[in-house]
């Protein structure tokens, strides 16, 4: 089911008034409904993976306890070890299996070796990756005493499998997410309709900006050995775009469908595109993951303490499982490797900022310095994204070979309604840029007349640009 379909158009608000009607008789049946509702949802994916997430679920719950409840080091590590491995077989078994028979055939290929070797059609199970990572970090926070376990069987699996952000995130915490299950809530009238407008912010972000853009980028990146130089920088641009559009619009919807059920989830952007380096674009871009790795793989590695070259290494080493977490193509590695080179100059002279400021806070213009460092970002970040949107190593270094020529200083094929859309949705985040997303300070910069003209604008776009068959989005790939 897909957040920009009339079935989630119906199955919300169907699961909201039963939510709140619930409300009033108990905290438990709320979650039961809950739990059943997102149960369902993932089940319109593939019913058959349903049991896959029940098993993975069951693993981590029991694991947790026995873990909690162990007298010796040695069976607490067992455990963890038992659930770290099973849940990383699966991801790797559903998402690698093909991609390590590929490099493996080729690299004995490559050696004078002819072997014979078959793959397999494996369906790759949406939202796998991360409900995989809701399970390891319940179980990692438990093994380093940092929580206790939930002996509650469905407030534990509604932890993970919460529907909105069950597929495709953000990747939650058990010390944010559970206390919140675990307390009664209740309606708050101001919070629902911030809800309702970020899921309208989300649905914009996807169907008007995302999907225009997605048309042209895909236009240009399948016919790149015959476009322009200034065609392939603008089908770079529009999918950088596009998948900022996709993926933030989804955690928009996720987070403000929650917000309807009185239920905070963890913020995964802040305006990444608004960077003025790369380490900053890393803390704006997918927080919740990038938070995962720093403190489950990048501290535990040493973090920085043993100065610059453990800081240069492990920071390589936590960009290179993100480029692998994303997918099984050697494009995404070197996407990832090569993010992790563009930050080495942060983590060299120490400016990698913990806390990062708003750009020109305070004024509606940033000044000559602030404008140097927000286009070159975008560019490197632009510059990434070929890696990423591209179906192979060749056909990357190919398209940006392509760049280069003469061609470069041709005019390109410019589709002006989606270029005007563009100007018009960068000028609301850039407005809206202090707040946690581009609507909710709007009030304060517009009047209210202008505002509600502004919601109603956003509405009619998103009714004119519907598609009659809905378009998944970008990040249930990975």
């Amino acid at each position: 089911m897909l957040f920009n379909s009339l079935n989630y158009l119906i199955f919300f608000p169907i699961i909201f008034m039963l939510y709140w009607w619930l409300n009033d008789k108990s905290l438990k049946w709320q979650n039961i409904m809950l739990l059943a509702a997102s149960y369902y949802f993932y089940g319109c994916w593939d019913w058959r993976f349903v049991f896959l997430l029940a098993f993975s679920t069951g693993l981590d719950y029991f694991s947790g306890i026995i873990i909690y409840e162990a007298k010796t080091k040695l069976k607490k590590k067992i455990w963890l070890f038992l659930s770290i491995g099973i849940n990383l077989g699966f991801l790797g078994f559903f998402k690698y299996y093909n991609f390590f028979i590929d490099s493996f055939g080729e690299l004995l290929k490559n050696s004078g070796f002819q072997i014979h070797y078959s793959t397999l059609q494996i369906i790759l199970p949406v939202g796998i990756s991360f409900y995989t990572f809701h399970g390891l970090s319940y179980v990692l926070d438990i093994y380093y005493d940092k929580i206790k376990p939930s002996y509650n069987w469905v407030n534990y699996t509604l932890f993970v499998s919460f529907f909105p952000l069950l597929v495709a995130g953000p990747i939650e915490r058990a010390t944010h997410l559970l206390p919140q299950l675990e307390t009664p809530r209740k309606f708050n009238y101001t919070k629902a309709v911030d809800g309702l407008r970020q899921i309208l912010w989300g649905l914009f972000k996807k169907i008007v900006i995302a999907d225009n853009c997605a048309a042209f980028a895909n236009e240009i990146f399948n016919n790149s050995a015959h476009q322009s130089g200034s065609n392939l920088v603008l089908g770079a641009i529009f999918f950088t775009f596009q998948i900022y559009g996709d993926f933030s619009g989804y955690s928009d919807i996720a987070l403000g469908s929650a917000r309807l059920l009185g239920i905070e989830l963890l913020k995964n952007f802040n305006f990444p595109y608004f960077s003025r380096d790369m380490a900053e674009f890393w803390r704006r871009w997918h927080i919740s993951l990038s938070s995962w790795f720093k403190d489950y793989l990048y501290i535990p590695l040493g973090g920085s303490k043993g100065g610059n070259w453990m800081r240069i290494r492990n920071t390589f080493i936590i960009f290179l499982v993100s480029g692998f977490w994303h997918g099984a193509n050697w494009t995404f590695i070197f996407w990832g490797g090569i993010n992790a080179l563009f930050i080495m100059p942060s983590i060299i002279m120490k400016t990698n900022r913990n806390n990062i400021e708003i750009v020109a806070k305070g004024r509606y213009f940033p000044n000559f310095k602030e404008i140097f460092q927000l286009v070159s970002t975008f560019i490197l970040t632009t510059f990434c994204w070929i890696f990423f949107r591209a179906n192979s190593l060749s056909h990357a270094f190919e398209y940006i070979s392509g760049i280069f020529n003469k061609s470069f200083f041709s005019v390109p094929s410019i589709p002006y309604a989606t270029v005007f859309l563009l100007i018009i949705f960068i000028t609301i985040e850039w407005l809206g840029r202090e707040g946690n997303y581009a609507l909710e300070k709007l009030d304060l910069k517009l009047g209210k007349p202008l505002r509600w003209l502004v919601y109603v604008l956003i509405i009619f776009a998103i009714g004119m640009f519907m598609q009659t068959e809905e378009t998944p989005f970008i990040y249930f790939q990975f």
